[in-house]
């Protein structure tokens, strides 16, 4: 008589996983398999990447899924090459080739048109996007031959860098504002220039303050061991770093962890200058309690807290 398998139970884990994602994988896909190698309870990612590109997708774990909307209100920084000449009803690799131009672009050219595209700027969201309309992603109308009237919608392209041109393909590095389209920026770039584009190759190597450089593959995460998978977890405050950190006491980090508001002021502490969003910490162990809000007068307000922290003193 067959058995069943006995299916492994989920044990929670806290952490964010810096995976360098690989070509053709999905970003669901590849938070499943990673979710499944970590046998984890509770997962989320931080924003996906298109199947097509790779680089940097931030995986989040546990404790560290309250704070993913802070990297998806995020910077990012990419590397592209953008092929001239050719334009796809996708914008990417993956689409069919709806039409070619001959390219004969110059430098000045190029470094002009670049400028244009520099700073504050309007784009159209792609109908091959996730972007929802009537309940329905917009790439479901495109799959069905639908093209609907879309908004122009404001963007901010901190950093447009030439990097290298060996005609059709333009090189290309971007830091923009979330909401940006990076397949859009190189088809509007191409139509600028005359000859119209597709991006051939999309690598994101920055998500606020977390780089490629810090990033894993899911090979090596298969080639470790339970432990080391575990220990290949970034803690959860990586999310956090862009906010000034604030240790309490042990007594004002009960009261914290409690959902009260703190009245700074009065205590003995050096308080980081302005206001808004802080990563709180326990002062004696250095255990994040979560984030809050500094407000008028120095008084303090929980916001999202680690429910896995204990709230006694020690």
């Amino acid at each position: 008589m067959a058995t069943t398998p006995i299916k492994k139970k989920r044990v929670p884990v806290h952490g964010v996983l810096l995976l360098d994602k690989q070509v053709g994988v999905s970003s669901n896909d590849a938070l499943i398999k990673a979710k499944w190698l970590l046998n984890a309870l509770k997962a989320g990612h931080t924003g996906t990447l298109d199947p097509f590109a790779t680089g940097l997708l931030p995986l989040c774990f546990g404790e560290a899924t309250k704070f993913a909307q802070d990297l998806l209100d995020a910077d990012k920084t990419y590397e592209t090459v953008v092929h001239l000449g050719i334009t796809t009803n996708t914008g990417d690799t993956e689409g069919e080739v709806i039409d070619t131009r001959e390219v004969n672009v110059t430098q000045t050219q190029i470094d002009a048109v670049l400028a244009q595209f520099r700073g504050d700027i309007q784009q159209v969201p792609p109908m091959y996007s996730a972007l929802k309309r009537d309940g329905k992603p917009l790439y479901e109308y495109a799959r069905a031959g639908i093209t609907l009237e879309r908004e122009a919608r404001p963007v901010t392209i901190h950093l447009l860098e030439f990097v290298a041109f060996q005609a059709p393909y333009l090189t290309l590095r971007v830091r923009c504002s979330k909401g940006t389209y990076i397949r859009v920026l190189g088809e509007d770039i191409g139509t600028a220039l005359g000859c119209g584009a597709h991006l051939n190759a999309l690598r994101r190597i920055q998500v606020g303050d977390l780089l490629i450089a810090q990033a894993i593959t899911i090979d090596e995460l298969i080639a470790k061991d339970a432990d080391e998978r575990i220990a290949a977890l970034a803690p959860v405050d990586a999310l956090l770093t862009s906010f000034p950190a604030l240790p309490l006491s042990d007594e004002l980090a009960k009261r914290f962890l409690h959902g009260q508001r703190l009245a700074l002021g009065k205590e003995e502490i050096v308080l980081p200058e302005g206001q808004g969003r802080m990563r709180i910490y326990r002062e004696s162990d250095g255990q994040l309690l979560g984030t809050g809000l500094m407000q008028e007068y120095s008084i303090l307000a929980p916001e999202r807290l680690i429910s896995t922290v204990e709230t006694a003193a020690v």
